[in-house]
């Protein structure tokens, strides 16, 4: 980001914009996800929960990877076009009124908030932008507050410890909330638990993931929550971690409804479940994965997943590229590089990109052999399949908007 801390971190920008549309955050009960890596799954696991057990869901998250209305959907299908400009035009109107100039993430969140109003949603899933307490979502009081872990990120906001960003995340803990803390560590656990929820369910205490097997197309899990237990669920993205996410959701879920679920809903459910751009395959022989890796935590889980879900008989080839405020030698390091037969350097499509020939002096200096320096996002995925033989992987990751392009354009040249 390189923007320097803010100097009074605060939402009552946000809370005059809301306050003056008639507070649309309230009309609905909220199920409020944070955590430094899993939030995106688990707010569409938690969805597609909701929505099973005939709920009609608004589900607003970010960022996006093709289009903006992404950020914003009704039972998983995103905010239409004219929809969408209607909300925008509202919020334009209002802002004399609520004497704010909002920011960007400010105005897609009122949007929604305005939106799902509008549509008369039952439930609303809301994924924190960034951090917590000083998030635009925190403008909404959350009847179930999601941790699903807490690790050192977007140090330029909150740190430098794990303990000083779980003081940032705790703050969409309402009084009269219940929390579901995915975070195992109990001095952090502590943090969350001073801002008073009415009750709190822990990880591998009050609910976890008892197996977690590989299964094709998925995980096979066995699943505890606070209410019930759910043997033999097939979940449907890959990557052990999702399972753990898949817990969390459940139990976020049963929280909601303070009562067990049925299992062959949940077993509906988690079969359909789909996170774009999160460990998601979209082509075969040779395989291609597209993966927002965006921080060392995820590109780490990355590298794990790839060699326990899938081991290719070839070789890899791994396109990538980051934003300023990541370290390209620490990023390629988690995402061990180093083994990959080539390594294709590009610049995310972003003011905040990493110039490809930076990454790919980071690539060298880690002891990356082939290394090529394709700037422009699409041309480096044609580059890595002009290589990739059907036995090889073509491995897409980092930066979200490196995924994003990446995942359009390959969408357009494989079969």
């Amino acid at each position: 980001m390189g923007v320097g801390r803010p100097e009074a971190p605060s939402i009552d920008r946000m809370e005059r914009l809301v306050s003056a549309m008639g507070d649309p955050q309230r009309t609905a009960p909220v199920v409020h996800v944070t955590g430094t890596n899993g939030k995106g799954s688990t707010a569409q696991m938690a969805t597609r929960l909701l929505m099973a057990q005939g709920l009609n869901v608004g589900t607003y998250t970010s960022p996006h990877l093709e289009r903006i209305n992404e950020r914003i959907t009704r039972n998983g299908e995103p905010i239409d076009d004219a929809d969408f400009a209607d909300q925008i035009a509202a919020i334009a109107d209002l802002e004399v009124l609520a004497g704010v100039r909002p920011s960007y993430f400010e105005i897609v969140t009122a949007s929604a908030f305005r939106w799902f109003a509008d549509i008369a949603v039952d439930v609303m899933v809301l994924e924190v932008g960034l951090l917590g307490r000083w998030d635009a979502t925190n403008v909404a009081d959350a009847q179930v507050a999601v941790v699903t872990n807490v690790g050192l990120d977007h140090m330029e906001l909150a740190g430098p410890t794990r303990a000083d960003i779980a003081g940032e995340k705790a703050g969409i803990v309402k009084p009269g909330s219940t929390l579901v803390l995915g975070e195992t560590d109990p001095e952090i656990g502590a943090i969350f638990r001073a801002e008073k929820p009415a009750i709190t369910w822990e990880r591998d205490v009050d609910f976890g993931t008892v197996e977690n097997q590989l299964a094709i197309g998925g995980r096979l899990l066995d699943l505890r929550a606070p209410y019930a237990t759910y043997p033999e669920v097939f979940l449907s993205v890959h990557g052990r971690h999702q399972g753990d996410n898949a817990a969390i959701a459940l139990a976020a879920v049963e929280s909601f409804f303070e009562s067990p679920l049925d299992v062959e809903v949940v077993r509906e459910a988690y079969a359909e479940v789909s996170v774009p751009g999160r460990f998601e395959v979209l082509g075969h022989q040779p395989l291609v994965i597209v993966d927002g890796a965006h921080n060392p935590a995820g590109a780490d889980t990355f590298a794990t997943v790839m060699t326990e879900d899938f081991a290719p008989v070839g070789e890899e080839i791994l396109v990538t590229g980051f934003l300023r405020g990541r370290d390209p030698a620490e990023m390629l390091g988690a995402l061990r590089a180093d083994e990959a037969a080539w390594v294709i350097c590009c610049t995310p499509p972003s003011p905040r990109g990493i110039p490809a020939e930076e990454t790919a002096a980071a690539a060298r200096a880690i002891g990356c052999e082939q290394v090529l320096v394709v700037a422009d996002v699409a041309r480096a995925c044609d580059a890595a399949l002009q290589r990739a033989t059907a036995d090889d992987a073509v491995l897409v990751t980092g930066s979200f908007y490196v995924v994003g392009e990446a995942r359009a354009h390959l969408k357009r040249v494989l079969p």
